[in-house]
């Protein structure tokens, strides 16, 4: 490709993630489950002028969400089935979400280079979790869209790590426990407790499958952990703040670990050299995102580790881009 022409479709990249976002907010993928239909249908179904919801389609048709299989009639691709609501591997909400306020916080990302501060206080007044907890409707995309993200990485994360001679695993931050249901379904021998503030956990419920081997726990990671496991696992929880307060963190598991235990942590490990890497626009991400966040290269987690009385053992990479950062008391 020209670098001209490359470095234009670089710069209109925002353009495509506006179209995947109006497609995601209006749901039309949902409509298109049982058949294909004419815009003009579409578009009464989920409140559109038709010739501008024509123009949306024909263009993420053009790359390859949506087929219009007969003029002015789309159909779902393989792509689209991936902004279905109910698709096993939906990713509808985490589309919402960067169209939405992640968008708009990107718009500031001039701010966030220039001062050094992330721009999400700077556009919408305060910092991200607490916006979240005032805006309920935004916040409960936002937990949705962390489980469509999550189930790339599951699987991955499963196939990857050997579980043996873990029998408590506290996941840390854990939402609504998703990946730990989904690790003690895959391991038998194994204990978990989900630990979150009180309100992300109220919802979780226990089912009759992992009674006994599952429980749930409402805290601040910032102020006290569970105590006796003999693992820890933390996904994408580090990567929201800065040395500081992971330290906080890592430094109250230290204390809470069991003997002979580890931790676990999930995030994406930058490499070094000039290679593609989607951590290296992550960081970006946290940057513009949350108070001091940021992703981090090996070396960087093994001094994180030694300030908290922990030592690196090793990082181990997985199918998707998540890595296994595994660490154990120093």
């Amino acid at each position: 490709m020209d670098q001209t022409l490359q470095l234009i479709q670089l710069a209109t990249g925002y353009w495509v993630s506006q179209m995947l976002h109006v497609a995601a907010e209006l749901g039309v993928a949902d409509q298109l489950v049982e058949r294909e239909r004419p815009v003009q249908e579409l578009a009464e179904a989920v409140g559109a002028d038709p010739d501008s919801l024509f123009r949306l389609l024909r263009g993420l048709a053009s790359l390859g969400v949506f087929e219009e299989r007969a003029p002015r009639c789309f159909a779902l691709t393989p792509l689209a089935e991936l902004l279905c609501s109910d698709h096993p591997g939906s990713q509808r909400q985490f589309v919402r979400m960067l169209g939405g306020e992640h968008y708009e916080a990107w718009g500031e990302l001039l701010h966030s280079v220039r001062s050094g501060e992330n721009a999400f206080p700077h556009r919408f007044g305060e910092p991200i979790f607490s916006w979240y907890a005032n805006h309920p409707q935004r916040g409960e995309i936002f937990a949705a869209a962390m489980g469509d993200f999550s189930r790339v990485e599951t699987g991955a994360f499963l196939e990857a790590y050997d579980f043996g001679g873990i029998e408590h695993l506290v996941d840390g931050g854990g939402g609504r426990g998703e990946l730990l249901k989904a690790v003690l379904r895959r391991h038998g021998q194994l204990r978990g407790t989900l630990y979150d503030q009180p309100a992300v956990v109220a919802p979780v419920t226990l089912t009759a499958e992992l009674e006994g081997r599952l429980s749930v726990a409402g805290g601040d990671f910032f102020e006290a952990v569970p105590s006796g496991g003999d693992a820890y696992l933390l996904k994408h929880i580090l990567h929201d703040w800065g040395d500081g307060a992971c330290i906080t963190i890592l430094g109250l598991i230290r204390a809470a670990l069991a003997v002979g235990g580890r931790v676990l942590i999930l995030e994406q490990v930058i490499p070094a050299g000039n290679d593609p890497s989607p951590g290296k626009l992550l960081d970006l991400n946290m940057l513009v995102m949350t108070e001091g966040g940021r992703e981090r290269t090996p070396s960087e987690y093994a001094q994180l580790l030694q300030r908290a009385g922990l030592r690196l053992v090793a990082i181990h990479p997985t199918a998707a881009p998540i890595s296994i950062v595994e660490a154990v008391a120093a």
